[in-house]
């Protein structure tokens, strides 16, 4: 703007308002509101220019230009505030907008998943023990057949050798099958852990059972095994009361039944008292326990003039089932979320 645009004049007042009126009304934000206001209203602005030349009027007209100014001044001040009103309630309705719930929409349900029922008795189980003072021993599913079967004491015309219980890998002659026990891990403990050993050895085995109620081809057992100078009978019928105890409550309690596993000597079959049994207390059959065999002691190198010891196993599907009165086996390995709820869904 030249010195004469600049001149003080009701015109050039009227120009430099209504300009700045223009540009306050056409901004869409406020940052074009923003450059608005700089150049409509900051220093260097018209209208600022005009309110500097107010030095040069002659003293009888000051008061009638500084009104005429002031007053111009004042119509874009107030036009600024309120097109800054306007600017903000219209974004905040915007972002109000964007960020709307439809509170009448149905919500996506998602099924809420936890961990399986029969890795939670598991790891209570190991939990039992390792109070006890043992330790967790694991081993490999595929197994070679001398640790499932020959260092066990099976014979090669073994009933459980056959392939109608077995499942060999091919090819056949690399002797190598999906362990149809936990009891490798046993020999496996045997062959590498220093004596006394005291470990519980949980996992899942295979055999080439029927998938109904009662049987599953591949299901999961514990299994117990103490190598120890002085170990007898009665250290595994107490082992296996405190056991039953913690799991059952304070009346389970075990007895054994005279029976035959190559693996141990003397054998016995081992069945629970169970005092909150559906239907009443009762005795039912558990799993298998007994010495370990000499011939299984001298596989493992180890002296059985010097150490003795004993061993248990039983099913984890078998003792969830009679524990929380599951009556199909199947409903453990299907994978039904609805089976995993009513055991609380733990995480």
């Amino acid at each position: 703007m030249s010195d004469d645009d600049s001149q003080i004049t009701p015109q050039a007042v009227d120009d430099a308002v209504r300009s700045a009126l223009a540009a306050i009304s056409a901004a869409s934000d406020t940052a074009e509101l923003k450059a608005a206001r700089a150049a409509h209203s900051a220093e260097g602005s018209p209208l600022a220019r005009l309110n500097a030349r107010m030095r040069e009027v002659a003293p009888e007209h000051k008061a009638e230009f500084g009104k005429l100014i002031g007053q111009g001044r004042g119509r874009v001040t107030q036009a600024l505030a309120a097109r800054e009103a306007e600017l903000a309630e219209a974004e905040t309705a915007a972002r109000l907008e964007s960020e709307r719930v439809d509170i009448t929409a149905l919500a996506a349900h998602a099924r809420v998943g936890a961990r399986h029922p029969l890795t939670l008795l598991q790891e209570e189980i190991g939990d039992i023990f390792v109070g006890m003072g043992w330790e967790i021993a694991e081993g490999p599913e595929l197994e070679h057949e001398w640790f499932n079967f020959d260092a066990l004491n099976f014979d090669e015309d073994h009933p459980a050798r056959q392939m109608q219980d077995t499942f060999f890998v091919d090819p056949v002659s690399r002797h190598l099958v999906m362990r149809t026990h936990t009891s490798p891990v046993q020999m496996r403990s045997m062959l590498s852990r220093e004596l006394p050993i005291y470990v519980v050895c949980p996992g899942r085995v295979y055999r080439t059972d029927e998938f109904d109620a009662t049987h599953l081809p591949v299901f999961s057992q514990v299994e117990g095994l103490v190598i120890d100078k002085g170990i007898t009978m009665a250290n595994l019928k107490g082992t296996l009361d405190h056991f039953a105890r913690v799991l059952f409550g304070a009346e389970a309690k075990t007895r054994f039944r005279t029976n035959y596993f190559p693996f141990t000597e003397p054998s016995a079959e081992l069945d629970l008292w169970h005092p909150t049994f559906k239907g009443g207390a009762r005795w039912i059959e558990w799993g298998g326990c007994g010495m370990v065999n000499p011939n299984v002691l001298r596989s493992a190198g180890i002296d059985p003039e010097v150490y003795s010891g004993f061993a248990f196993g039983m099913g984890i599907e078998r003792t969830l089932m009679f524990r929380s009165d599951v009556q199909d086996m199947r409903d453990m390995a299907e994978g039904d979320v609805r089976f995993s709820e009513q055991f609380g869904m733990v995480v």
